[in-house]
């Protein structure tokens, strides 16, 4: 049967002003990161998609990268996007990519120059089969290119009309800071910067939420779960089918460590007395600073995505509960 999108899409999620900029995202977005590649199952992933939408995800989030094997999520996107989102149903997406990692041999093919961010975006448009995105980010900083060729690249790509908005991504703060200078100056202003960040991961509060306010960006910090290990997935170990367990994933069994399952137990204990799970504290967590934008959520089901997505019913923190949660996240 053809997908038709629910008429109550956007009545319960919440939409959020990125930075100083004209575009709302949804206060949670969906990563194509992992199971959405050629290894995964793509009916699953098509359910994930349209589920997502019609619950009022309107910005999904992909890299040339990802898969396995890289490149297969945008592949496998494309195809869902040609399936359920013909005519005007684009116009109602936020649709974004990066290149900064490794993605085919050779100089070429890595790192921040002008020759592969240019290359990699035609890649990724003619995989995704689109004419543009409307979010292309630099993943990461080259320190062997210069940061004036980098910012001209993302700068030239707009123009072009490839790329509605200029990104950054894992950029620490005073080199995120001269980036967002160089393209304010060249007359595209960075619309967002995607760092990593969770309760297990806070580098972005020791002065780069602060740049990105200053300069008016937008942040949508990703692995948003510590790769799964603020859910109740790893509360007694290491189960069969988790990311932890499968040979591809980022997240390894020696991550997970007597301490970090101490403070993950205390956690949840704070997430029951507000009844929530974990992984819905750990959201809101984020959310309740004002600076964040947007959350990037990975999920491998339609009932995960749910579970995500009840965050939003719980967002306010009392004082005692924050001092609570800083105890054990600094213990």
């Amino acid at each position: 049967m053809a997908y038709i999108p629910s008429s109550s899409r956007y009545d319960s999620m919440t939409y959020n002003r990125c930075g100083n900029s004209g575009l709302l995202l949804p206060a949670l977005s969906l990563g194509l990161w992992h199971n959405f590649g050629g290894v995964d199952d793509f009916k699953n992933a098509r359910r994930i998609v349209r589920h997502a939408f019609d619950k009022g995800i309107t910005h999904f989030d992909l890299a040339n990268n990802y898969g396995p094997p890289p490149g297969s999520a945008e592949e496998n996107f494309g195809a869902m996007l040609k399936k359920d989102f013909s005519g005007n149903l684009r116009d109602e997406l936020i649709i974004s990519t990066k290149a900064g990692y490794i993605m085919w041999p050779g100089p070429y093919g890595n790192w921040g120059s002008r020759k592969y961010l240019v290359s990699s975006l035609d890649q990724s448009l003619k995989r995704m089969r689109l004419n543009y995105v409307d979010i292309f980010y630099s993943h990461r900083p080259d320190p062997e290119t210069p940061l004036e060729e980098t910012m001209m690249a993302l700068h030239d790509i707009v123009k072009s009309g490839k790329a509605l908005y200029a990104g950054i991504s894992n950029y620490k703060a005073p080199e995120a800071k001269r980036a967002l200078q160089i393209l304010k100056d060249l007359g595209t202003p960075c619309l967002i910067h995607q760092p990593k960040y969770s309760m297990f991961e806070r580098w972005v509060e020791d002065g780069l939420l602060n740049v990105l306010e200053e300069y008016g960006v937008g942040c949508i910090p990703f692995s948003p779960l510590a790769q799964g290990l603020l859910t109740d997935r790893y509360l007694k170990g290491v189960p069969e089918g988790s990311r932890a367990s499968k040979e591809h994933g980022f997240l390894k069994t020696n991550d997970i460590t007597p301490e970090k399952l101490e403070k993950i137990q205390k956690l949840n204990d704070i997430a029951k007395r507000r009844k929530q799970s974990l992984a819905q504290m750990a959201l809101s967590w984020l959310l309740k600073d004002k600076r964040i934008t947007t959350v990037l959520i990975g999920v491998s089901s339609v009932e995960q995505l749910d579970n995500n997505l009840a965050c939003l019913k719980n967002r306010l923190f009392s004082s005692e509960e924050l001092n609570e949660i800083e105890v054990i996240l600094k213990a």
